[in-house]
């Protein structure tokens, strides 16, 4: 089993995970979108240390690359790029909403879901996944797209399960449609899911550079912020330090 460090910042809810080589998952989260870039490295050094690992033990870092927040996918690339370049390690560009149908599947067993994510400005993210039991993969069923919330129209699916908070933050764009009846509101992107990905991702050969990486970007958007640069230098600090 792969060891896979994990990095997720692209909603409100900052997270790593390791996937260790014995299976298990350990996991940190942080709420509150203005301290992503603060956070982020010390809960991957609480991680390594909890796991007994180093970061050049790990096989590969994943990261969500999007779709999501502007900021937050673009700080997530930079530490893992940061991470993974000083470690000389690949790096594994992974889906949100993908890790948002793998925790739906998790709670409710469906292998149909429709992952939607609240995007701002009256819009949102959204996909729809097929598990395949036999390759323990998603298949992608409808493909990441931003769009108003009145517009997501997931292709018809016998026991469809919906998940995101996208749904409690346009209630009246979802009222009356079938598929978000019971929807799992709570669930965001986390890289509780993003690490088992990471390793189907990896073992699929999805890796790449770390100067490779890039953010999945459905709306555009150029500069750096002040945050994502100090995120970035301080990947590259702790790198070289031997974090």
């Amino acid at each position: 089993m792969a060891i896979i460090l994990a990095i997720e910042t692209s909603s409100e809810l900052a997270s790593c995970a390791l996937l260790n080589d014995n299976g298990t998952v350990l996991a940190r989260e942080s709420s509150g979108v203005r301290t992503h870039s603060q956070s982020v490295l010390p809960m991957v050094q609480e991680l390594l240390r909890e796991a007994g690992v180093k970061l050049a033990d790990c096989d590969a870092v994943a990261f969500g690359a999007g779709p999501g927040s502007f900021t937050g996918v673009r700080t997530a690339c930079g530490v893992a790029q940061g991470l993974a370049f000083g470690a000389g390690l690949p790096v594994l560009p992974l889906v949100t909403l993908e890790a948002m149908a793998e925790a739906c599947r998790a709670r409710t067993g469906a292998g149909e879901v429709l992952a939607v994510l609240d995007a701002r400005m009256n819009e949102v993210y959204w996909a729809q996944y097929r598990f395949d039991p036999a390759s323990g993969d998603w298949t992608v069923v409808c493909a990441p797209v931003l769009c108003a919330p009145e517009a997501v129209a997931p292709q018809p699916a016998e026991g469809l399960a919906a998940c995101g908070n996208g749904f409690p933050v346009y209630p009246e764009a979802f009222a009356g449609k079938d598929f978000a009846v019971g929807a799992l509101v709570d669930i965001l992107p986390h890289a509780r899911e993003l690490a088992p990905l990471g390793a189907r991702a990896l073992a699929r050969g999805a890796a790449v550079a770390a100067d490779a990486a890039q953010p999945i970007y459905l709306r555009n958007k150029v500069a750096y912020t002040s945050a994502e640069r100090q995120a970035i230098n301080a990947a590259n600090a702790a790198a070289k330090a031997g974090a």
